[in-house]
């Protein structure tokens, strides 16, 4: 009820080998830093993108070119529908990326994929990968070691820190999540927060029907089965797991501990 693949569908997951299908969950948390360590990250054009300092210039990229968007034509649409679109006068640039004047890139090793739209406002400190027709929104905050997969949305004010998205999964607006799990097509309500740090000392326990089991982790926020969804100002105690297809209602807490799948948190 807590390994990988109770909670997640992992097809066409770009990471998938983070997630051991008979581990629980949260091994991938505890392989999460050495995996990004090991990636080789593209190089940032020096003289597009300062570090730690706003970008003067919105610019785009396009097949590993970095380009200046002063003479291109952009068209600011979904972009995880695939409706972010880029022209050079009349050729469209298939698969371009946009990240808008204002933004802050921190630490050189973040990774794009194709059709991703960064907004104004937005910092985001390496090591971070963004897969494919991402939007990271204005104000996002993402301090590193966030890993997404396709057609993510990490939004307005929303900060982020050591945790996975799994494809399609969204968390729109004033949300926080610290050592955390989405999975495929979770849903997270304006100002979902997931908490991650116990009061008391040790590693967080998993409470479960048989028993606590203990995650080994200090730090541990909230896994989320895949299409389970948050209503606004939900939060999550520490070490909380949701199967498949929950429902966190607005303004409730989430004990600690598992839910199984379809389970109403009230």
């Amino acid at each position: 009820m807590l390994n990988t693949s109770s909670l997640f569908d992992l097809n066409g997951f770009a990471h998938a080998d983070l997630f051991p299908a008979d581990q629980p969950a949260w091994t991938a948390l505890h392989q999460l830093t050495e995996y990004m360590e090991s990636v080789t990250y593209p190089r940032l054009d020096p003289g597009l993108i300062p570090d730690a300092a706003p970008l003067p210039k919105t610019i785009v990229l396009h097949q590993e070119q970095w380009l200046t968007a002063d003479e291109l034509r952009i068209e600011y649409g979904d972009a995880t529908k695939g409706k972010l679109r880029v022209w050079d006068r009349e050729k469209e640039l298939t698969g371009a990326s946009v990240i808008m004047a204002g933004t802050v890139l921190m630490g050189g090793r973040i990774q794009l994929g194709q059709g991703v739209l960064i907004e104004s406002g937005a910092l985001i400190k390496g090591p971070t990968i963004i897969g494919h027709y991402n939007e990271v929104r204005q104000g996002a905050y993402l301090r590193g070691y966030c890993l997404t997969g396709q057609g993510c949305v990490i939004g307005h004010t929303t900060e982020v820190k050591h945790s996975i998205f799994l494809d399609g999964a969204k968390a729109g607006h004033f949300a926080y999540l610290g050592d955390s799990i989405l999975g495929r097509d979770v849903n997270l309500g304006a100002g979902t927060k997931f908490a991650n740090l116990r009061f008391l000392a040790g590693t967080v326990p998993i409470r479960t029907s048989d028993g606590p089991i203990d995650s080994g982790r200090r730090k541990l926020g909230a896994i989320l089965g895949d299409l389970t969804q948050t209503g606004c100002n939900s939060v999550t105690n520490p070490g909380t797991v949701m199967g498949k297809n929950c429902l966190l209602m607005p303004n409730t807490t989430a004990p600690s501990g598992y839910h199984p799948p379809r389970s109403i948190i009230r």
